[in-house]
């Protein structure tokens, strides 16, 4: 089977042409889900002529159970908590302040990293536009819109340049636009749609958030 994108970067660009009503309006905003959201992030930022920055979320693990979610923790100091599984769960209160303090001090250490000294941008009331390098479970994302909620955007669209199929109709419900740029139906991992799928590296994102500055500081 042939790889749909050469990289996260030609994903971009190729994604970047759906969005392009979005062009060079200062209410915009692209969001990178480090790492592999952010080379594809950059480039539609780039086409756009709009801001870009990163948007870090934390999954808050169960202790010894971390593959199931208390909630999350994002960008900007907001926590959005799963209350199916708190109201199941003894010590809740204690476990989520243990989960929220260890996750908060990583996401700290990333947003120092990568933003080095910037502020985390105003999200209140702008069009929001929330992307990553495809869209398996969705759970990260998930998380993420549920946050970008909480901060008061007034628009949120998720775009991915791939998706599974049941996951992208489930974010057409769940948020004002979703753009799966391809949602084929033999799914099993983002990454076969890719022939290089590479990590993207620390270096690399902090790269990408200095390079954008070109085009938004004019």
């Amino acid at each position: 089977m042939a790889r749909a994108f050469g990289d996260r970067y030609e994903a971009g660009q190729r994604l970047a042409l759906e969005l392009k009503k979005y062009a060079g309006r200062a209410d915009v905003i692209v969001l990178g889900l480090p790492r592999g959201g952010v080379p594809v992030a950059y480039e539609i930022a780039r086409y756009l002529k709009v801001k870009l920055d990163v948007f870090i979320v934390r999954k808050l693990g169960v202790p010894g159970f971390e593959e199931l979610a208390l909630g999350a923790i994002a960008s900007g100091g907001v926590r959005v908590l799963n209350h199916e599984v708190i109201g199941v769960l003894p010590n809740a209160s204690a476990v989520i302040e243990e989960a929220t303090e260890r996750e908060r001090l990583e996401l700290e250490r990333r947003e120092l990293l990568y933003r080095e000294h910037r502020p985390a941008p105003e999200l209140r009331g702008r069009i929001v536009i929330l992307v990553d390098d495809g869209l398996a479970t969705g759970a990260t994302m998930r998380a993420g819109v549920a946050a970008l909620r909480q901060s008061g955007a007034g628009k949120i669209v998720v775009a991915v340049p791939v998706g599974a199929p049941e996951t992208c109709r489930e974010f057409e419900k769940e948020v004002d636009e979703a753009i799966c740029g391809i949602a084929p139906e033999h799914f099993y991992a983002v990454g076969q749609f890719y022939r290089d799928f590479s990590q993207t590296t620390d270096d690399e994102v902090r790269d990408l958030l200095n390079r954008s500055e070109q085009w938004t500081s004019q």
